[in-house]
């Protein structure tokens, strides 16, 4: 809609000099010369005020307005006042291409150029102040329409982008939940599932048990997928430590834990609870542990939790930069609550994961929220 207020607007003007040209008292050859002429002006008014034309290159400018300006003055020979507000253009057009410290002098002298033509005539001074006025305003009103619509497409361009940009968000949220979630909850029922297998001939009583925990940890892994696809989820650090110890206890792994914690933010709570699950669930994945160690200290407004076990298997590699898509998840997550996540072997043969977080989120300034808005190139999932 911008687009065509604008293109009517010059439409308008050169219709109206047309008009006052076919008015003029010159011949009928000069009149089409004329109408010719305007023409011309009126195709490099579209091209000054196309899209990207401010961007163009200097000579590239300078040719352009140089023959506009040639066409602005020279019929005045001819068609004296009559061809004034064609001058229009020409403010527009300085306003449009030049840097505003040249600009804007050269739109007054454009303007008050046109005094000339009528006092030339013998009309009165009148006249010609009339006729600087319609080119100043004229002038104004090309240079605002071309912005505007510059403007306007700009935002059409910035909201598709942000739109495109909020479901990349989701969707890697979407992943990133479902891997955090599952890949604990599948690795639990896989764990049991074996020791159920290893019970039902000697100690049916307890597979039976077994089977209702499998049954539990299902439902719960349902659960949260849903709250997964409705964009919620609350987890506990305090309860998850607790589940933790369930399920490192069944895979006969000795467990040891320090638990020392106020009161967490739900942000805090839930990126250190899901921390512990991905590093229990990479344990039970990726390393023949027998021993594990969880602590969680809060202190001076800190949260520290380490995941300490002595399952390293030499032999596991990972190239990905953070060992795994999981790391990743988590590394992402820290940074989102301003905490930060060390991942790696020890030199006396175990592996060490600490999460480093302030108990109470602070709040978001301006730049995160920028960055929140505007990610860097090159995320993906």
């Amino acid at each position: 809609m911008a687009r065509t207020i604008l293109i009517c607007a010059l439409l308008g003007y050169a219709l109206f000099t047309a008009t006052t040209l076919l008015c003029a008292d010159v011949s009928p050859a000069a009149k089409t010369t004329g109408v010719l002429l305007l023409l011309a002006v009126l195709t490099l008014q579209f091209v000054h005020s196309a899209p990207g034309s401010s961007r163009a290159l200097l000579p590239q400018k300078c040719l352009t307005l140089g023959i506009q300006t040639l066409l602005t003055y020279l019929p005045l020979v001819v068609f004296h006042a009559s061809w004034g507000p064609v001058s229009g253009y020409l403010a527009g057009s300085v306003l449009l291409l030049l840097p505003p410290r040249v600009a804007w002098p050269l739109y007054a002298i454009t303007g008050l150029s046109m005094l000339t033509p009528p006092v030339l005539e013998g009309r009165p001074l009148i006249d010609g102040i009339h006729l600087a006025e319609t080119s100043l305003l004229a002038g104004l009103v090309v240079f605002g329409l071309t912005r505007l619509t510059e403007l306007i497409t700009q935002l059409h361009v910035a909201r598709g982008e942000l739109a495109r940009q909020a479901v990349a968000r989701e969707r890697l949220r979407f992943a990133r939940d479902l891997h955090d979630l599952l890949g604990f909850s599948l690795s639990a029922i896989t764990l049991k599932s074996e020791l159920i297998h290893r019970l039902i001939p000697a100690h049916p009583a307890r597979a039976m048990k077994e089977v209702d925990e499998v049954l539990s940890i299902a439902g719960q892994s349902l659960a949260d997928v849903r709250k997964v696809a409705s964009g919620f989820r609350g987890m506990s650090l305090q309860q998850e430590i607790k589940t933790a110890r369930a399920m490192l206890d069944a895979a006969g792994i000795d467990v040891r834990t320090e638990v020392r914690l106020g009161s967490l933010s739900p942000q805090v709570d839930t990126a250190l609870a899901t921390t512990l699950r991905e590093a229990v669930t990479n344990l039970l994945r990726h390393s023949d542990a027998s021993r594990c160690g969880i602590r969680a200290v809060q202190q001076e407004g800190l949260v520290r939790l380490v995941v300490e076990n002595d399952g390293v298997d030499p032999a596991y590699q990972d190239l990905s930069p953070h060992g795994g898509s999981g790391l990743s998840n988590l590394h992402a997550r820290m940074t989102a609550v301003g905490g930060r996540l060390e991942s790696g072997p020890g030199t006396d043969g175990t592996f060490r994961l600490l999460a480093e977080v302030p108990a109470k989120r602070p709040p978001e300034t301006t730049a995160e929220v920028r960055q929140i808005m505007f990610p860097p190139n090159g995320s993906a999932a």
